[in-house]
């Protein structure tokens, strides 16, 4: 089993320092929102400024996860803590959902009691204005950070970002609405980007599911892989092949079938060599685990595999006496290969008896393979001698 792990790098300071400044952002959003909203009669406002406090709520959460999630793996997370991204999105998702439920209800409500809303003043226009400019801006540069380090749950930030700046649109339509007496619009506007909310949400979620459940990636990209392995030199086959995500990483398991009789280094090295141009090709993977198979071993029955050195030696030995004097043989190769054995004896020269009435190899070859023939394990045997 050759392992390759590639360390998880961790990101760069951009993103916590991204996420103070949002949570600088989202503070004085909400307050001045809060605080302009119940001076100027508008409650959609205060909503509004509700909703950016539930945003500083998660740009501190996403500042935790983050970091978490990009300390260097251990003894108890071999595979690092990318995971830790995957648990902040699901939360994301979920408090996405909640916000959309949130909205939904109340412009629901407020339809209801559209004769009992009060007419704002325009300062809260003013303030929906500067909230939409700062939140857009949020959303622009942290889903271009996202996305240049794969951070799901950085693009997951960025969308509340654009679900907080669509609240504060909704609030500017509801506001100028209101003040020209058509108090309803508002409502109906904010149900249509809640949906949008809510559908961003799902979103998150279903992807964060689908990982933790340690789905396989697409056809696609699998077989993206497969031809990037296929074309190695020395790989005559590759199956058994495993994929999942861990945060933005890829985590690969594959089997590689090779020629049976290059020896045991070479094989290691085209394991080498395939874990080398996949992390060359896809920036992605972090950790490959490849196992050099010496046939297609999918439908081995391990129950009836042949045995092990130990035995087989005893067994040969005492097949082969006189024949074969066991201080003769320096050294015995076994070939395991379709569920039998091919022997490879290197013998120093020694003239036994046996070889003495068989001196044709081939033919002492033969009476080898008669002899231990009892041993169903046991399918040819090859001698060199020095």
């Amino acid at each position: 089993m050759r392992k390759n792990h590639i360390a998880i790098s961790t990101p760069s300071d951009e993103a916590p320092r991204l996420l103070v400044k949002s949570g600088i952002v989202d503070l004085l959003l909400g307050v001045v929102k809060v605080t302009v909203g119940w001076l100027a009669n508008s409650h959609a406002l205060i909503a509004d400024g509700i909703h950016s406090l539930s945003d500083l709520a998660t740009d501190i959460l996403v500042w935790f996860l983050n970091r978490a999630g990009a300390e260097e793996p251990d003894d108890e997370h071999p595979y690092g803590h990318a995971r830790f991204e995957t648990m902040g999105t699901l939360i994301l998702g979920s408090v996405l959902l909640v916000v959309a439920g949130s909205l939904i209800y109340d412009s629901v409500v407020r339809l209801t009691e559209l004769e009992r809303i009060p007419i704002p003043a325009w300062p809260a226009l003013v303030v929906a204005g500067i909230s939409i400019g700062a939140k857009e801006w949020l959303y622009q540069i942290t889903r271009k950070l996202g996305d240049r380090l794969s951070s799901k749950l950085l693009i997951g930030n960025a969308w509340h970002h654009r679900s907080d700046a669509l609240s504060s649109i909704i609030v500017l339509i509801g506001v100028s609405g209101a003040m020209m007496g058509v108090i309803w619009l508002e409502m109906v506007a904010a149900i249509g980007v809640a949906l949008m909310i809510a559908l961003i949400g799902y979103k998150l979620i279903k992807e964060s599911v689908v990982e933790l459940v340690d789905t396989a990636l697409s056809e696609t990209y699998v077989r993206s892989i497969k031809e990037t392995v296929q074309q190695a030199d020395g790989v005559l086959d590759v199956h058994s092949l495993r994929t999942r995500r861990m945060g933005p990483f890829v985590i690969l398991e594959l089997h590689l079938q090779v020629d049976p009789t290059i020896s045991v280094t070479e094989g290691h090295h085209i394991g080498d060599w395939v874990c080398y141009q996949l992390k060359t090709r896809f920036n992605e993977i972090s950790d490959v685990t490849v196992h050099i198979d010496a046939e297609d071993d999918v439908d081995k029955d391990v129950m009836q595999m042949p045995p092990l050195r130990n035995v087989v030696t005893r067994a040969l030995t005492k097949a082969w006496q006189p024949m074969v004097a066991e201080q003769d043989v320096e050294r015995m190769k076994l070939h395991y290969l379709d569920g039998v054995i091919n022997v490879e004896l290197f013998l120093d020269g020694t003239i036994t008896a046996g070889q003495t009435e068989h001196p044709n190899t081939r033919e002492f070859e033969q009476q080898l393979i008669e002899s231990a023939a009892h041993l169903p394990w046991l399918r040819d045997v090859k001698i060199w001698k020095r």
